[in-house]
């Protein structure tokens, strides 16, 4: 901890000068924020392990502020995002008896593992977590076709529009509801535009281990080539990266066909025992229909980390390393290996959609079905709200997985999400 914050320190230093000199006469100052209000109602089936916990119903109340400050010149640039998290409700309390490591909607990162300790707690109790921390800190360069930024942020790879197995920088859940912001992590990020319009990417990550010591078993060394073919309507990726001490390749491209976006990702994994292979392919069309604006996307998931259909259990799931870690880790995993789903967005108004959602587990037949609406009622005020319904039967992932504990289950009911978002 006292090395961590001897490098923040000095990195603190070395931005002030960089902006006192080389930024002199830039642009600099507060660049806005926001402030999130959430609130969560979750209901479990009378066989759920989770009612015997939580009881009937479980609530929840968050709160999320964030504040952007930047620096910039015409090269050199500097951000900093400062949030306050505020967590309250039963998820909290169970998440405490049971060691959990996820805390609910908006989970509230830790910095244990990355390389920077940036969050400070402020106050936690057994329902009650205050939390601040720096989700972005880095210095960036742009030049005529390089760009170059170190420190904490955010990078996205991948043609996956629900799961996306290329994206390994903390990717969302594929149900999440609010996706406006990626958690940062502790990089040097660069990008390379040739001539061609293709472009380098290179990602080198930095972690701790276990016992709080940087090490390249835990890091991540990524790079990837972005191209166009000759027409310039077809994409194509390629990636080599080194993530956790376990080779990683990519293959992945899109293209225009009659009117609709067709992409995909193939993805291969060393692991200690051999490659397991990932597959997303998706088709997207956007259309009027009876003077509304519509968009559709249907996709279909394959993990190689998942769980065989044959073996589909509680335990086989705990018995799983290479999934345990990938949860562990806030990767992207699934239960299963197969999975079909679809999202539509309806623009009801210009300020109102409503955006219905479908993961099903094609493996057990389960489901999960999502209906969100996205409302901006006023200047700088948006509601987002969701409710989400599991289906399917018992021993099933959305239908709950038998524990062995007295006919118990795993299975969480209808669900119900709201936020209040304010802009400034």
């Amino acid at each position: 901890m006292i090395f961590c914050c001897r490098g923040i320190a000095a990195l603190g230093v070395s931005l002030a000068c960089l902006t006192n000199s080389c930024m002199a006469g830039a642009e600099s100052g507060f660049g806005g924020g926001h402030l999130k209000l959430q609130g969560l109602l979750s209901s479990y089936a009378d066989d759920s392990i989770f009612r015997d916990i939580q009881g009937a119903n479980s609530h929840d109340e968050n709160g999320e502020l964030r504040l952007k400050f930047n620096a910039d010149d015409q090269r050199w640039a500097i951000r900093a995002d400062y949030q306050l998290i505020a967590r309250h409700g039963d998820t909290l309390t169970v998440s405490e008896q049971l060691g959990a490591t996820f805390l609910g909607p908006g989970v509230v990162p830790s910095d244990d593992r990355r390389w920077w300790d940036l969050t400070d707690e402020i106050q936690h109790t057994d329902d009650y977590l205050l939390v601040q921390r720096l989700d972005r800190l880095h210095l960036g360069y742009t030049g005529d076709a390089l760009v170059v930024r170190f420190g904490r942020q955010a990078v996205s790879w991948g043609n996956g529009l629900i799961y996306n197995p290329m994206d390994v920088f903390n990717p969302f859940d594929p149900a999440a509801i609010d996706t406006e912001y990626k958690v940062g992590d502790d990089m040097l990020y660069s990008q390379y535009l040739t001539d061609s319009g293709d472009d380098w990417q290179f990602v080198q990550a930095w972690r701790r281990n276990d016992n709080g010591a940087v090490s390249s078993r835990v890091n991540s060394t990524a790079i990837k080539y972005h191209g166009f073919l000759e027409d310039g309507e077809q994409e194509y990726d390629l990636l080599l990266a080194q993530h956790y001490d376990q080779w990683m390749l990519g293959l992945g491209g899109a293209a225009s066909v009659d009117g609709a976006v067709v992409r995909g990702d193939l993805t291969l994994t060393e692991t200690d025992h051999d490659w397991v292979a990932s597959l997303v392919a998706n088709w997207s069309y956007s259309w009027t229909w009876g003077g509304y604006n519509v968009s559709a996307v249907a996709e279909y998931f394959y993990s190689g980390f998942g769980l065989h259909k044959d073996d589909y259990s509680l335990q086989a799931l705990l018995s799983n390393p290479q999934l345990a870690q990938r949860i562990s880790r806030g990767e992207l995993y699934t239960l299963g290996r197969h999975y079909v789903a679809s999202s539509l967005l309806l623009e009801v108004t210009p300020l109102l959609s409503l955006i219905p959602n479908v993961f099903v587990n094609v493996s057990d037949g389960s489901a999960l079905g999502q209906l969100n609406a996205q409302w901006d009622i006023a200047q700088n005020w948006q509601i987002l709200a969701s409710v989400s319904i599991p289906m399917g039967p018992k021993g099933t992932e959305y239908g709950g997985l038998e524990t062995g504990l007295d006919e118990l289950t795993t299975q969480s009911g209808r669900s119900f999400f709201a936020q209040l978002a304010w802009y400034f």
